[in-house]
């Protein structure tokens, strides 16, 4: 399994990029949320990968972070989402978007991705909800009970701020996003946070 490439971008293509590491060049299906983060040929890149075994070819996806391509395996195991698909839906947005997205239970978030209808809407969320952040049988879109692991902090403020860093955001954002939230819990914290980043973005 090719779990990584680095090297320098000889191809910059809107649906693919050629990376050539140790005189081979590999190339790469990506998404528009990682083609913008590939710099011009010529110069040196990394890619996180997933390759696709299949009888009469080889498939191989990069992606600029580990939750872009985390997100692309779950998307993978959607009935009716294929890879096109799933790199169109990351496509949409940065991974953190689309994971608060799909929690919140947004489906008219996903209709705007081209090939996506009301019915594979649902279903993608349907199936991936509880495992980027809903409850199964939560109808109000907000996300999971946080846990903390051992030696973080058990205040609220504190688990919903790691509860932002483990979508995507950084140290910084989540405090400035957590600054003006009010809640009792950390799920109330949270669900206050992600609206306010979809309410700016």
């Amino acid at each position: 399994m090719i779990a990584l490439l680095a090297g320098e971008v000889a191809v910059r293509r809107p649906d693919h990029v050629v990376i050539v590491a140790g005189d081979v060049g590999y190339r790469a299906a990506v998404s528009a949320e990682t083609l913008a983060h590939v710099p011009p040929a010529g110069e040196r890149t990394t890619l996180h990968t997933h390759l696709i075994v299949r009888d009469d070819a080889l498939a191989l996806y990069g992606f600029h972070s580990e939750q872009e391509r985390d997100l692309f395996l779950m998307l993978l195991g959607v009935q009716a989402v294929g890879p096109k698909v799933a790199l169109a839906i990351l496509s949409a947005g940065p991974p953190r978007e689309l994971v608060a997205a799909l929690a919140a239970g947004d489906s008219a978030r996903l209709q705007t991705v081209p090939g996506i209808g009301k019915r594979t809407a649902e279903r993608i969320i349907v199936e991936l909800r509880e495992k980027v952040g809903a409850p199964e049988g939560d109808t109000a879109g907000g996300p999971a009970p946080i846990i903390a692991r051992r030696g973080e902090s058990q205040e609220p403020r504190g688990l919903a701020r790691e509860g932002l860093i483990e979508l995507g955001y950084s140290a910084s954002e989540a405090e400035e996003l957590l600054r003006d939230c009010e809640g009792e819990t950390a799920e109330q914290l949270l669900s206050a946070a992600l609206r306010l980043a979809r309410a700016a973005g």
